[in-house]
């Protein structure tokens, strides 16, 4: 399969993030992964990427904290947030930070490839 994009995917739990990269690698996407916010912004500020996937609970810099740096510094990436915070705030405050995306973990790997693919046709 032809390369379809480059990704970089945020989380602090391992096997969240090399279970997503894993996926995402099989659908032919290049992926890199970072286990905080501050090794993601140093990721950022060396590549570029079509689309970063962060999760919202992590130490040092959150997900919330990150998509406000990302969108200060413009980034042009969309960015899709993942979240165990089942709660009408953190989807709220997520857009209004200007995410592109949200999904409630658990999320099926499956919904989460159609989202990466629909924020693909955006740009």
């Amino acid at each position: 399969m032809s390369e379809q994009g480059k990704i970089l995917i945020v989380d602090d739990e391992p096997l969240i993030r090399d279970a997503l990269a894993f996926k995402l690698t099989k659908d032919g996407y290049q992926v890199d992964t970072a286990e905080d916010g501050e090794k993601a912004i140093e990721m950022v500020e060396g590549s570029t990427y079509d689309i970063i996937i962060s999760d919202v609970m992590m130490p040092f810099v959150s997900g919330f904290e990150l998509l406000k740096i990302l969108k200060e510094r413009g980034t042009e990436a969309p960015v899709l947030l993942l979240t165990s915070l089942n709660s009408e705030n953190a989807v709220l405050k997520a857009f209004d930070l200007g995410a592109d995306d949200f999904m409630t973990k658990p999320f099926s790997p499956n919904e989460l490839s159609v989202r990466i693919k629909k924020l693909m046709s955006k740009k």
